[in-house]
């Protein structure tokens, strides 16, 4: 098993390309499975994510390959109905493929998923909206079993916002008889994408960037190509790492209208960020001012930037409080950082941190995708050597990140142990 080691404290300075987004690139590869033909996804990062949901579309009968950044995806003998337990254990996005096999197949075996090891989250909301829309579902032996001879259009209400869900409901409805409303929809930019590419596709979708869609059903789609958005969490976790070493990080093909609450929080912490077309200049201060986050639905601050803001505001200037409000158990990476020296307590879903002058470097154990990402951060800014174990959680989520911070000045390789 790898791992990296981290020689600190050091000062990023430099360029950084931001790769395309994990989050939309994976339900865009489900959405492929409505279509019959070759669809083609532009600007995919090769991550373990990536790798994972290729193989679950080879199973399910796919043509799947990834040449460079382009994947493509030609679905003519895609006739497979079963996500296989082996893979949805390892990849809670997975159960984006429940949406378009109903759907196109009018049946679907797939196993209830896995991925990160911290906090329920139930999928209580997609089973809603299949069922919503005429779905049989039974749940037995760890799998989900849905059928419907033709999906109906109907109204859906979630409850409370839900990205996987709305992107579930969104592929199921494409190919449902009528028109589906879906009110409360999530508005994160991936969310966006998947309709615009569905759009494309031939879909008729009304309210994009909105919490309601209206969507027309078709008969068939068409296959479709799509070029991916920046990775703004990615572009979160450079911009986190200009401010926790006081460094000066320029992103590449960054979209920063998706990034404002990210941006709002680093500049409170004393950053200065310079917006020039698609780049943007991240300056961190000397030591970082403290903060109070609270994470939210977008556009509010995302709780995937929860884990690295927190490792900022362990070294800020006081006492700083983070509270998430989207996953109440995800705070793994807490006993991990207080290895370095961090001081935090925690109250339920609340953190409350009492910000230290100075990091050492330790053993530390990345517990999931952006955990992982902390740990690093902490250990680019800790005095001597840093060891963080685990790291395949990093490679489901970040594209070439020790290329990358060493390009920054990191001092950081991956060895095996």
């Amino acid at each position: 098993m790898d791992k990296f080691i981290i020689q600190g404290p050091r000062r990023l300075q430099g360029d950084v390309e931001i790769s395309g987004a994990k989050n939309a690139v994976l339900p865009l590869m489900a959405a492929s499975l409505l279509a019959r033909g070759e669809s083609a996804i532009e600007n995919v990062p090769d991550l373990r994510d990536v790798r994972t949901m290729i193989k679950l579309l080879r199973i399910l009968g796919a043509e799947a390959s990834l040449d460079g950044s382009v994947l493509s995806i030609n679905t003519k003998s895609a006739n497979g109905i079963e996500a296989p337990y082996d893979l949805v254990r390892t990849m809670r996005a997975s159960i984006y493929v429940l949406g378009s096999l109903l759907a196109t197949h009018g049946k679907a075996r797939v196993s209830l998923p896995g991925g990160c090891a911290w906090g329920p989250r139930p999928i209580d909301l997609h089973l809603m909206a299949i069922e919503r829309l005429g779905a049989r579902v039974k749940l037995d032996h760890g799998y989900i079993y849905a059928s419907s001879k033709r999906l109906k259009g109907t109204e859906i209400a979630f409850p409370v916002s839900s990205v996987g869900a709305t992107a579930n409901a969104m592929m199921a409805a494409s190919l449902a008889r009528g028109t589906t409303v879906i009110r409360n929809a999530a508005l994160e930019p991936e969310v966006s994408e998947l309709a615009k590419a569905l759009v494309s596709g031939g879909v008729a979708i009304d309210g994009i960037g909105t919490s309601t869609l209206t969507i027309e059903g078709t008969q068939s789609l068409n296959p479709f190509r799509h070029r991916v958005i920046p990775d703004r969490i990615e572009a979160g976790t450079y911009a986190a790492a200009a401010v926790i070493t006081g460094g000066s990080v320029r992103l590449h093909r960054c979209d920063p209208s998706h990034m404002e609450a990210v941006f709002n929080a680093l500049k409170a912490s004393g950053a200065e960020i310079k917006i020039e077309n698609e780049s943007v200049l991240v300056e961190g201060p000397k030591r970082a001012e403290p903060g109070h986050i609270v994470t939210r639905e977008y556009p509010g601050f995302p709780t995937d930037m929860q884990a690295q803001i927190m490792a900022v505001l362990c070294r800020a200037k006081g006492f700083s409080t983070i509270k998430d409000t989207i996953y109440p158990d995800r705070f793994t990476h807490v006993p991990e950082l207080r290895r370095f020296g961090a001081d935090i307590r925690l109250d339920g879903n609340l953190a409350v941190i009492n910000g230290v002058p100075s990091f050492q470097g330790a053993p530390v154990m990345a517990t999931d995708i952006r955990a992982s990402s902390a740990l690093i951060l902490a250990g680019l800014v800790a005095e001597g050597t840093t060891e963080v174990l685990r790291v395949y959680h990093i490679d489901r989520g970040y594209d070439r990140i020790v290329e990358k911070l060493r390009g920054l000045g990191a001092e950081i390789q991956r060895v095996s142990d």
